[in-house]
């Protein structure tokens, strides 16, 4: 049992569940495989493998920079020697092979390459080449994350629509404050680490302007998925839950301290579920 906990945890759960969460938003609002449950479950299937793929392969990657934060040190098992490199290496790929092999011949290859695209920018282009060498990493590798609306609303219908890549958006441009907080409250973990993050980079200031401008922005985007299918019990949670996320981040910007972070750090996840989960109730009315 240790060893499928050690397993799971190299897929980063908890990430994951926002993962998902985003990407079974689209396949309700899209609405044609909720007469097609077993579809739907292989969807959210299909999205945990391949998504639970560049989450290991970054842990994979990271492993030497891990065991030297605090924050990582002692929850994975690759600091710990818990599970060997080339264990982590080889179920990365397998689980990830497995994933996209479900998209390409149950669903369609658009959603397939979809899935190995985001597995590769992820675990190559963010984990070894951006997130060393710019403090604008999280920005661009935010992408990946951003992508199952995008995914699961192509496995269902073999392409695209305005309504998935604004759900996109809204991951995309959620992430930088809600990092951000995080990568503020760990700062020292990151300077011990040599990453170049945006704090450690920039300073606290301009990193606190930074996540209000996407903030800002990140509701304007909410505030635009009712003229693609949202309604108004939609557009009414938006708006209150955006406007508690101002107000957390108004009581960082007034004293951040590790509390007021770790505060809006929390609330930042509680947003992205809500904002999610009215779109799909509403979807559902």
């Amino acid at each position: 049992m240790t060893a499928i906990k050690d397993y799971l945890t190299l897929t980063k759960p908890t990430i994951m569940l926002l993962v998902l969460f985003t990407g079974a938003t689209a396949l309700v609002m899209e609405g044609s495989l909720l007469s097609r449950p077993f579809d739907f479950l292989l969807v959210m299937l299909a999205l945990y493998l391949t998504g639970g793929c560049a989450n290991a392969l970054n842990q994979y990657f990271e492993r030497d920079i891990d065991a030297r934060m605090s924050r990582t040190s002692k929850r994975r098992p690759l600091p710990q020697s818990r599970l060997r490199p080339g264990q982590a290496l080889t179920f990365s790929v397998t689980i990830g092979a497995l994933g996209v092999f479900i998209f390409a011949f149950w669903f369609n290859w658009l959603a397939a390459l979809l899935s190995l695209v985001t597995i590769l920018f992820y675990s190559l282009l963010y984990t070894l080449i951006l997130k060393p060498r710019t403090s604008q990493n999280i920005v661009i590798g935010g992408a990946a994350g951003a992508m199952a609306p995008v995914g699961a609303w192509a496995a269902a219908t073999g392409g695209t629509a305005v309504a998935p890549w604004l759900l996109f958006l809204i991951v995309f441009l959620w992430t930088p404050p809600h990092f951000w907080a995080l990568a503020m409250a760990y700062k020292d973990d990151y300077i011990k680490a040599k990453l170049p993050m945006m704090p450690v980079v920039k300073g606290d200031q301009f990193t606190l302007y930074q996540m209000l401008l996407y903030s800002l922005a990140l509701i304007v985007v909410t505030l635009a998925l009712p003229f693609f299918g949202a309604g108004w019990l939609y557009l009414v949670s938006a708006v209150l839950l955006g406007g508690l996320f101002l107000k957390r981040l108004q009581e960082v910007r007034r004293g951040h301290s590790d509390a007021s972070l770790k505060k809006l750090f929390g609330y930042s996840i509680l947003y992205l579920f809500g904002v999610f989960l009215a779109a799909a109730v509403d979807s559902l009315l």
